[in-house]
């Protein structure tokens, strides 16, 4: 599975968690969001790429009270498994959440992952 994911954690703010393998992960991350507003909960195709967006499925804050969202650059083959939220809720989120739950509460941000 092939993706760019972005979130923010509890008292770390937007980081990049994953990067698809991609060097320059911002400027793709900026070409397939910055065109789009998107609320919470939504999905975009851009060209051959996913733009997903969802607000955290357990529902967690960061200190400020926010609601955590989660971004996702879809890629590839997963770009093609994926046309709504409902597909990235079943097919993407699976793929993080562990490793989500794990890290959102530390004080710093993990490195990224390819």
């Amino acid at each position: 599975m092939t993706f760019i994911w972005v979130a923010r954690g509890r008292s770390w703010g937007f980081r990049f968690l994953r990067t698809g393998g991609i060097t320059d992960a911002l400027a793709v991350y900026e070409s397939v969001f910055d065109s789009l507003d998107l609320e919470a909960d939504s999905y975009r195709a851009v060209g051959t790429r996913g733009a997903l967006r969802l607000r955290d499925p357990d529902q967690r804050l960061d200190r400020s009270g926010r609601p955590i969202t989660h971004d996702f650059v879809l890629l590839g083959d997963t770009a093609a498994s994926v046309q709504s939220v409902e597909d990235g809720l079943r097919i993407v989120w699976p793929e993080v959440s562990d490793e989500y739950s794990r890290i959102w509460a530390l004080p710093d941000p993990p490195a990224s992952e390819s």
